[in-house]
């Protein structure tokens, strides 16, 4: 029976889809092990760290750092043929490269190209010529020779050639120490000694990584003790990776390691196993996997733990979209006053809000409020059903849930917010003096709190609304001061500037608000020696720049410059990934609307806020009679300007327009022979998606908030949020927005084209003047 146990697990595992698909063509070149920014693995000191060296080392060091410099600065016209090779890798490509590298034949340059051309072989599959290429690369590979000799090594392994890819990956330790390759050699080298029948030397080889406790690793050492006959060691280590790691790449391999296994070698899985394995699955929200796990656990759960299992597979069910079988399971649990018991009802209220059952909402909330009211399953209950209200405009009841969801969990970090929803609903509601109480219980009570700007701006207009203008001046300027850049910063200033010279009051309770640690910046050149930087500034003109990303942060790693993130930024918008070095300068500095715009150099300014494909973009805006300032907020916030993002709701492009909507929009704008994928063409994303966006504009009468809102959650809901009531202004809308995250991009987007306004608007109209 345990052994029916064992291949049952195995038969659902079988059943898994791969955590990743393969690299596609363009991608293959970064399927390498190493994981610069979180293995922990023992390595030898890193030999270009300034740290600690000798005078005598230092100019070592700089002989080579210059070597590399001049390198760099030979190949710089190799750069646009590298990187048309490694994202087309067309014949033409291929032969503009070689002919470069035969012209420069002898130099470093040189072998930066050869060293192009035979990676682009190895991400094609073809070893044999990329291992001629590579040989070409070795003999002025300098500061890259590494490079080379990994890549070869892996072609002629890959062409069937093991004795000289050994050879090269025995010496690689020795020979590059601090080779960002190091930990990905030693495995290659681990693989094809087991392989070879050397099961000794391959644990000797991964012996350094074995703290890791990473599944490549635990499997290589697996398969080596397999090898020598200890296969107890190996079935420890498989179970590891296939129970505690089901997300792992190699956790499909490990089982079929087990499965290969004489029968009865392998004891059958223990209930905590099973357990485990389904929950790693569900956090990594693989729900209908986890749901296949729970219910084989369910299966062979003993008496005392089936309510558990129940439980468990319910959750995963419900998370995977199979309500009704959910909902049965959860009807089978008896009632009870644990933790078990609010997780039951939790999800049991979520079922009743999905069928639009208030009173069954209700009739549960007052369950949970009696049996269970101190377990976070209740403040979840409570906020849920507060979002039900909310959405059925039922603002008195959602409020009252919002408070007691506060009021009950104090030190939970949701509590300032719905201390927030709370007092928001009371002025919404027309309750003014509760509304400027609890506006101002929020700044008391919670002053770190995101909350604190909306906060601070609606206390000021109710301020104005009271004709108590000293006190609204006082607010505004609290506003400004602390939030600069922010949205309700900007609404501030504009009320500041309307109300006009005068008195300014003295509220005790603005003088008590805690000021915000300055924002933590620091710029610095970066060091001419540092090894790093010259190896990626030669892999970025070979077209290598996702290499060159992670020299750089091995870079950060060694001697934590500062300077390490503006050049990674720098390396990704080279390489016209603009999300990518945009999401790099967020990394290195999170509080950038902290700042004033002239406490950050404007190189990282351009950096967060970039103006790519800005010919059409201003073209297609003015065309259509819209800010282009407003375009680029948009686009920043869809795409992070990628113009080959694709959502997973399936919007396409610069400006994430849906498939559908293209075709119609195309249609609309006489576009002949129109297709899905013209929408990842920047000016074609363009031209349709600000075609869409000014539509919106005009089905709102000009109000951009209204438009922005239907842009995120579509024009409908937009109509059914404006009849909910009246509205002073928009942005009374806007914070009235039910849905957080099109709240949150509203806001967003009107923020970040004030900003771009404070860095282009001057340079835009010149020009336009000219």
């Amino acid at each position: 029976m345990k052994s029916c146990i064992w291949v049952l697990a195995l038969f659902c595992a079988a059943a898994l889809p791969a955590q990743e698909a393969a690299p596609s063509k363009a991608k293959a070149a970064h399927a390498t092990t190493s994981k610069s920014r979180t293995a922990k693995s023992k390595k030898p000191a890193a030999r270009n760290s300034h740290r600690h060296l000798t005078p005598a080392q230092r100019q070592a060091l700089a002989v080579r750092a210059r070597r590399a410099r001049r390198a760099f600065v030979a190949s710089a016209e190799l750069k646009p043929m590298a990187q048309q090779l490694l994202e087309a890798r067309s014949p033409a490509a291929y032969a503009g490269v070689e002919a470069w590298a035969r012209k420069h034949g002898g130099t470093d340059a040189g072998s930066l190209a050869w060293l192009v051309l035979g990676y682009a072989r190895y991400t094609d599959r073809d070893f044999d010529k990329a291992i001629g290429g590579l040989q070409k690369a070795q003999s002025h590979a300098g500061e890259l020779s590494d490079y080379a000799a990994y890549f070869l090594a892996s072609s002629y392994l890959a062409a069937g050639q093991p004795q000289p890819g050994l050879e090269i990956l025995k010496a690689f330790p020795s020979r590059y120490a601090d080779s960002l390759f190091a930990r990905d050699a030693a495995l290659l080298y681990a693989g094809a000694l087991v392989s070879a029948g050397d099961p000794q030397r391959a644990l000797a080889a991964v012996a350094p990584y074995e703290a890791e406790h990473r599944a490549d690793v635990d499997l290589l050492q697996a398969r080596a003790w397999l090898k020598a006959g200890e296969s107890d060691k190996a079935i420890a280590l498989l179970r590891n990776i296939y129970f505690t790691r089901p997300a792992a790449p190699q956790a499909g391999e490990a089982r079929a390691e087990l499965d290969r296994l004489p029968a009865g070698s392998v004891a059958p899985p223990t209930y905590a196993e099973l357990r485990g394995r389904a929950d790693a699955l569900g956090a990594a929200k693989r729900y209908a996997d986890a749901a296949s796990e729970y219910r084989n656990l369910l299966n062979n759960a003993p008496v005392a733990k089936i309510p558990e299992a129940q439980a468990l597979l319910a959750e995963a069910l419900y998370r995977s979209n199979n309500r009704s079988e959910a909902r049965k399971l959860l009807e089978r649990l008896p009632e009870s006053s644990d933790e078990m018991g609010a997780r039951r009802d939790y999800y049991l209220l979520e079922l009743a809000r999905s069928d639009g059952d208030e009173a069954g909402v209700r009739a549960i909330l007052e369950r949970m409020r009696a049996s269970t009211p101190s377990s976070s399953y209740y403040q979840e209950a409570l906020i849920s059903a507060a979002n039900m209200c909310l959405l059925k405009k039922d603002l008195a009841q959602a409020g009252s849930y919002y408070q007691e969801a506060g009021e009950r969990f104090p030190e939970s970090r949701l509590a300032p917010g719905m201390h927030w929803k709370a007092a928001w609903l009371l002025l919404r509601q027309g309750k003014t003096a509760e509304a400027r109480q609890s506006f101002e219980e929020q700044i008391r009570k919670f002053p770190e709190s995101g909350e604190i700007a909306p906060a601070l701006y609606w206390r000021a207009r109710l301020a104005e609304d009271e004709h108590d203008l000293p006190r609204a001046r006082a607010y505004y300027r609290k506003e400004t001061e602390r939030y600069r850049n922010y949205y309700y910063a900007d609404l501030a200033r504009t009320r500041l500037e309307a109300l006009g010279q005068g008195d300014v009051a003295i509220d005790p309770l603005l003088a008590a608000l805690p000021q915000p640690a300055p924002p933590h910046f620091i710029d610095e050149p970066a060091p001419a020696d540092n090894l790093r930087l010259q190896r990626a500034n030669l892999l970025e003109n070979g077209g290598m720049f996702d290499f060159a990303v992670r020299e750089l942060q091995l870079a950060r790693e060694e001697d934590g410059g500062a300077w390490v993130n503006r050049e990674i930024a720098r390396v990704y918008q080279s390489a016209g990934h603009y999300d990518r070095a945009l999401e790099a300068l967020k990394h290195a500095v999170p509080s950038y609307f902290a700042l004033d715009v002239a406490a950050l150099p404007r190189s990282w300014w351009e950096g967060l806020f970039p103006r790519p494909f800005w010919a059409d973009l201003t073209r297609y805006s003015q065309a259509n009679q819209l800010d282009p300032f407003l375009v680029a907020s948009l686009i920043r916030q869809e795409s992070e300007f990628n113009p080959s993002a694709i959502s997973y709701a399936n919007a396409w492009g610069l400006m994430q327009v849906l498939p559908s909507t293209g075709g119609r929009l195309a249609r609309e704008l006489k576009i002949a022979k129109f297709k899905s994928d013209r929408l990842l063409e920047p000016s074609t994303n363009l031209q349709l998606g600000t075609h869409f966006f000014r539509s919106l504009v005009d089905r709102f009468g000009g109000r951009v908030e209204y438009a922005l809102a239907a842009y995120n959650a579509g024009p409908e809901r937009v109509d059914d949020w404006l009849s909910s009531g009246r509205f002073r202004d928009p942005a009374e809308f806007v914070e009235s927005i039910p849905f957080t995250q099109t709240r949150e991009y509203v806001q967003a987007i009107l923020r970040n084209a004030m900003v771009y306004r404070q860095l282009y608007a001057r340079s835009l109209a010149t020009k336009s003047g000219n």
